[in-house]
């Protein structure tokens, strides 16, 4: 009996080394299409929001890529209606010390051009060649990506009377309507805040705001930075609403309501 215990736990050994492999084949995983994003993997790129329907739907938004700088990353969002910039608005652009001020007098300047111009061929700012840059370099690749929607979109804009002057109860386009009336570029009055003054410019085409400008803003301080964020996005607010019905931006009350009492001033010269 003494000697056929070795033999016995051996044999209890090789069935527990056997169970034990069964075991962890019965514990293996199925396949996770999430896994490799789970494991630290790259997740699968967002699309880009692009304006619907192409280049003769309504309006959209469409956000270019981040463009890095010297003194911080700069990124351009754009509205677009009928395949035109209506609206353009830096959602980021270089902060802090110095830069707050810089880019509260450029950014501004940068939306303007960038409308009128209606491409990414737009002049520096002065003391901004860094900032401009980049937003340069965002603008187009916001534009490339219009350009994409628009030939993914031709010949779905072609057939109801009208056309692209169907705003205009399909009279037949630029050539009629209000939209004969042409470009008005009309400066609102200074409201007084109590951090500074706020003055508004908008330009009016066709009835609708299509630009909308801040002349002057709080600035100094603590306000270079309350502005540098408000004053974006009131513009954007501005020429989105069509009116001066826009919200107030969160921390930046006094320079909204005298953002909206300039831009109202400036809609009541175009006579509604």
């Amino acid at each position: 009996m003494r000697k056929s215990h070795p033999v016995r736990r051996a044999v209890l050994a090789g069935a527990a080394t056997v169970s034990g492999i069964v075991l962890l084949l019965s514990l293996k995983p199925a396949s996770d299409p999430g896994s490799a994003s789970a494991a630290g993997g790259a997740a699968p790129p967002v699309a880009a929001q692009s304006p619907q329907g192409g280049r003769g739907a309504g309006a959209g938004t469409v956000t270019g890529d981040a463009a890095s700088t010297q003194y911080g990353p700069v990124q351009v969002r754009l509205t677009v209606n009928g395949g035109k910039i209506t609206g353009a608005e830096a959602v980021q652009a270089p902060k802090g010390g110095q830069s707050d001020q810089i880019t509260a007098n450029a950014v501004p300047k940068l939306n303007q051009a960038a409308v009128a111009a209606g491409s990414a061929d737009i002049d520096a700012v002065s003391g901004a060649t860094y900032t401009s840059a980049g937003y340069v370099k965002s603008l187009q690749s916001a534009l490339d990506k219009v350009a994409a929607a628009g030939s993914a979109g031709q010949g779905s804009n072609g057939g109801g009377p009208g056309g692209e002057g169907s705003d205009d109860d399909g009279s037949g386009g630029d050539g009629s309507g209000r939209g004969a009336q042409g470009t008005q570029t009309l400066t609102g009055a200074v409201a007084q805040t109590q951090y500074g003054p706020v003055q508004v410019r908008v330009t009016v085409s066709g009835g609708k705001i299509t630009d909308a400008e801040t002349l002057q803003a709080p600035k100094g301080g603590q306000s270079d930075q309350v502005t540098a964020n408000a004053v974006p996005k009131l513009d954007q607010a501005a020429v989105a609403a069509g009116s001066a019905d826009i919200d107030a931006v969160s921390g930046a009350t006094y320079t909204s309501a005298g953002y909206k009492q300039s831009l109202q001033s400036a809609l009541d010269q175009a006579g509604g």
